[in-house]
């Protein structure tokens, strides 16, 4: 009996098809809604902020490479569908009852249309969706130019291996995929259809498919082998695992760069092959040049390399590598701006027969010692000037410079910022959240290198007291303009790095002409916003796109909104600067500085690149993480480079949100090269006021790139550069416990030696190669004068000068600092400040580092100046630690008459006593065991009995103090500190200090 042959897939009701395309609609809207919506309201940012060139610019060049890729793509595609259908068997046998195919066949010609046309179209877009994120690719093609710098193996610039060849690379990619897609399509219909058979021993192929198939077969060859040609210039970047140097070597140049050639050639050979099945009947000749064509790259490509690199490299790799280890380092060098012209090598010994006393510019090293430290004083500062709880401070502050009275001095600095996170109970309403609570207020610094007083014994063994506290300078609504050391003509701040810590982080605000202002501005008055940032919101179409875009109804809804108000969003400096230049890969530390009287962000940007020939390739995010990084959680760049300039500087105002990009690196190419594609992007050089330029600092990401690389790239000969042994290591952070996380760069001002000045550099301290002796001192300039010069301070292998961890250890162990960290441990939380490297006394090293306490007491402690630790090597090589409450008294310990250069705490740095005016401490005394004088009880010398009788109950009942803590008895400690407190007060009408 027979059986009727399969219909196809079953019809669908009227309700089902309804169900299906309201189905598919919903999807459609859900997918495309979103996207429609964030398309406009960037459409409207970015005109906002004056860069909608460079959104429409990006926007055009993704939407051609859509359409060009998608197009190629689906008209490849549904060609090698059409050839197939076109070319099928006029009466296709059937193979029985159960052909599998049949049901398929039957389903295709019920919707040819559907398959026919569908399939390209689908594969086109979604080859078009992924093609479009190349847009940067294409548009350095067709605007890169050239570097002016050759490779030296096929002496071609090096502006075709960072702007032509990834393009070449892009188009080759896109042309396998099509060919590949459109071969597995054509096979594929061939077998629907009956051109290609699967029964029986052998199946069968009929004319049509075999030819189509070959030269498709044929295509994908010879693309093969012209990707064998560019895998030449490949080489020049190579990511093989070489755990020494990078770029080509030996054997990918003598070995694997032939082997390329070999295989152009036998791949160019089995394409002719390929093309012969057009005429052959015997597919046998295709398969035989297929198994040729896979092992050839075996054997050629893969085993050759392998017997020259274990039989001719290995054994002799010092010297057989040497001259690509000697490309390698000129290149990195090239690539990072660490060349000979912007470094300076100087010997250093570490130890030194002088005395600062007797250096120049050690006055200005010293007596601008930072004795702050911006990481650990964020609860200090929200402490003392946070003023309402919706207010705060960054967790790490940033550090800057500004000339008051004629001197330069470097600050503490931070915007008193709105964050969000704080609000609580009814200030977390919707209305208050974005419409009221929607600025910071003001400005605050401190400067670096001194604090209100220092504590006395009394004060420090009793665990707390008023001194050891910033000396704040406060530039907001509540402080007089004239009254301002640092003037700000407009505090308010409506962007900043708190405020986009919150999502959403946007704010409406404006209101109609005669409505009463709403914005919390003080607790009896309130503001308008009235700058050119924002968004109008006025109209019901705008306040439907962002009541879509944050899923927010009271958008909609509330009558807080008026025809003039405006939505301030996007409010994040360092994510203001990358929306407007996407090609731009900014710092992770964006920082406040006040220019013209107005509060800006300044933000670092840099150009990048993944392949530069022959240079060490990095990964950002771990070249620059450092303890710092890893305790605040600071936004880092995630990027592979081997190549990168700080091209850019952006500011950012806090009041109006205005972007502005000026040009910072005249020669860079790759930013020649994206000026040609957004010409009025950024603006030249030329137009950087004095102001602003006197606040650039050099980056610290960058910075922390360059000293990795400076690890290695500081040895010139290969041979000692493939041995390992002359290479350094960034040293581990000392003051953070359970963990190895590197040591951040500090900024400091250093004595400059040729004018006697304080200069402010980004500094940082490098140790031997898995050890810890100091073997480098690195510092790059940050003022104008002399903009991002290196100096690098060698010091010999022999020397064995203390690194930052051996001297935090010798430090903290020595008698004075361990009994009184003993005492206090019990009833404050220790804190070790940004341990300092300064190199003083034309060849010696003076290790700084400030020591906080915190009192165990609650939640509203925060961390104050208690004493200042010094480390410093003598002529005679003995290491020294000096701990007192004032760096002068902590430096006289151990450099007897140095502390005449220290900024007295509290003081003012304009009256600080010049070298030699302050009497010296007496050279022959000789310190206790540990390397440690004690710190006198007060700071003032006994010149009387009475004093002498004082001072010396003084100390008894600070002994007694001590005791009473070590033995834990409550009710004696209280005692002796009441006894403590009549005895200073004896002490001080006395006339001691």
């Amino acid at each position: 009996m027979g059986m009727r042959p399969p219909t196809g897939l079953p019809s669908l009701s009227r309700r089902s098809r309804v169900l299906l395309v309201t189905a598919v609609v919903l999807a459609a809207l859900l997918l495309l809604g979103p996207r429609l919506t964030d398309a406009y309201t960037n459409w409207l940012w970015f005109g906002e902020v004056g860069y909608r060139s460079v959104y429409l610019g990006v926007l055009r060049t993704r939407f051609i490479l859509f359409v060009v890729i998608g197009l190629f793509v689906g008209l490849v595609v549904w060609a090698a569908l059409l050839l197939a259908y076109r070319s099928r068997p006029v009466f296709v046998p059937v193979a029985g009852p159960n052909d599998p195919i049949a049901r398929y066949r039957t389903t295709v010609m019920a919707r040819l249309r559907w398959f026919g046309i569908g399939i390209p179209v689908l594969l086109g877009l979604l080859s078009g969706l992924v093609a479009q994120s190349n847009w940067a690719t294409v548009q350095l093609f067709l605007h890169g130019g050239d570097f002016g710098q050759q490779d030296p193996q096929f002496h071609l610039d090096i502006g075709f291996y960072t702007f032509d060849l990834p393009f070449y690379r892009m188009v080759l990619n896109w042309l396998f995929v099509a060919v590949v897609i459109a071969f597995f399509a054509n096979l594929v219909t061939h077998y629907v259809f009956g051109g290609l058979r699967l029964a029986g021993r052998e199946g069968a192929l009929t004319r049509a498919a075999r030819v189509q198939l070959a030269v498709i077969a044929g295509i994908f060859v010879l693309l093969k082998a012209v990707a064998y040609w560019f895998d030449r210039y490949d080489l020049l970047s190579s990511t093989r695992k070489e755990p020494t140097f990078s770029g080509p070597s030996f054997t990918d140049i003598n070995a694997v760069l032939p082997a390329k050639l070999i295989l152009l050639s036998i791949a160019v050979i089995c394409a002719i092959a390929f093309f012969a099945g057009i005429v052959l009947r015997d597919l046998r000749v295709p398969a035989m040049a297929a198994a040729l064509l896979v092992l050839s790259s075996i054997l050629v490509g893969a085993v050759w390399p392998m017997v020259v690199e274990q039989f001719s490299v290995r054994p002799n790799a010092a010297e057989k590598e040497s001259q690509y280890i000697e490309r390698n380092i000129q290149a990195t060098r090239e690539a990072y701006g660490i060349t000979d012209d912007k470094v300076e090598y100087r010997d250093y010994q570490g130890v030194s027969t002088k005395s600062p006393l007797e250096v120049p510019a050690d006055a200005a090293t010293i007596g601008n010692a930072r004795l702050l430290d911006p990481n650990i004083l964020s609860p200090t500062f929200t402490q003392l000037q946070q003023r309402k709880n919706f207010y705060g401070f960054p967790e790490s502050l940033d550090i800057d410079r500004y000339n008051v009275n004629g001197e330069l001095q470097d600050y503490i600095v931070a915007a008193r910022e709105l964050h969000p996170a704080a609000l609580s109970g009814n200030q977390k309403d919707w209305i208050n959240q974005h419409t009221v609570y929607t600025h910071g207020n003001g400005f605050v610094a401190a400067p670096a290198n001194r604090v209100n007083k220092p504590q006395s014994d009394a004060q420090s063994a009793s665990g707390g007291s008023d001194s050891g506290y910033p000396l704040f300078t406060v530039s907001d609504l509540f402080t007089e303009k004239d009254k301002q050391v640092i003037k700000v003509d407009q505090p308010r701040i409506y962007f900043g790095e708190l405020i986009s810590q919150t999502d959403p982080d946007y704010a409406i605000v404006g209101s109609a002409e005669g409505e009463a202002p709403r914005e919390y501005d003080s607790d009896t008055a309130q503001f308008t916003y009235d700058g050119s940032g924002g968004v109008p919101v006025g109209n019901w179409f705008n306040r439907l796109a962002f009541a879509a875009k944050y899923a927010e109804r009271n958008i909609l809804f509330s009558s807080a909104i008026s025809d003039d108000s405006k939505i301030l969003f996007n409010r994040s400096p360092r994510d203001r600067v990358q929306k407007v230049a996407p090609w731009l890969t900014t710092d992770g530390n964006a920082y406040p500085a006040v220019v013209g009287e107005r509060i800006v962000w300044i933000v670092d940007a840099y150009t990048t690149l993944d392949k530069y020939p022959y240079a060490q390739s990095t990964s950002l995010d771990g070249a620059v993480e450092d303890s710092i990084d890893k305790k605040t959680g600071r936004a880092i760049p995630r990027k592979e480079v081997s190549y990168i300039r700080n091209s850019v500087k952006a500011t950012v105002d806090a009041y109006d949100g205005t972007v502005t990009l000026y040009e910072t690196d005249t020669n860079d190419p790759v930013l020649n090269a994206w000026q040609g594609v957004f010409p009025d992007a950024v603006k030249p050089e030329s137009e950087i006021s004095a102001e602003l330029r006197a606040h650039f600092r050099y980056p610290e990401d960058l910075f922390k790139v360059q000293r990795e690389m400076l690890t290695k790239y500081h040895v010139d000969n290969p041979r000692e550069f493939f041995t390992n042994n002359a290479f350094w290591s960034v040293p581990s952070d000392p003051t953070i416990e359970g963990g190895t996380f590197n040591q951040p760069p500090y900024y400091v001002l250093l004595g400059d030696p040729k004018t006697n000045k304080p200069v402010f550099n980004l500094t940082s301290s490098m140790v031997g190669y898995n050890r810890e002796y100091l073997s480098a001192y690195i510092s790059v300039r940050s003022d104008p004068e002399g903009y991002g010069k290196f100096t690098v301070l060698q010091l010999p292998g022999e020397t064995q000068t203390q690194g930052p961890q051996q001297t935090q250890n010798s430090m903290t162990t020595a008698d004075a600092v361990s009994r009184e960290k003993t005492l206090l441990s019990n009833s404050n939380k220790i804190r070790y400040g940004n341990l300092l490297t300064l190199p003083v006394a034309d060849g010696g090293i003076l290790y700084v580092e400030p020591f906080y306490n915190e009192r165990n007491t609650g939640s509203s402690t925060f961390p104050q100046l208690l004493r200042v630790l010094v480390s410093y090597r003598d002529s005679g090589g003995g290491v020294k630690v000096g701990y007192a409450a004032t760096l002068a008294d902590a430096l006289n310990q151990v450099i007897p008459g140095a502390g005449s250069l220290a900024t007295p705490f509290g003081g003012d740095p304009s009256v600080k006593p010049k070298p030699g005016a302050t009497p010296p401490v007496d050279q022959g005394s000789t310190p206790p065991a540990g390397g440690v004088v004690p710190p006198p009880p007060a700071t003032g010398t006994p010149s009387t009995p009475t004093q002498e009788a004082a001072a010396a109950e003084l100390s008894r009942k600070i002994e007694a103090v001590r005791t009473a803590m070590r033995t834990g008895n409550f009710a004696d400690f209280g005692k002796a500190l009441e006894e403590l407190d009549k005895a200073v007060q004896a002490y001080q009408d006395a006339g001691g200090r």
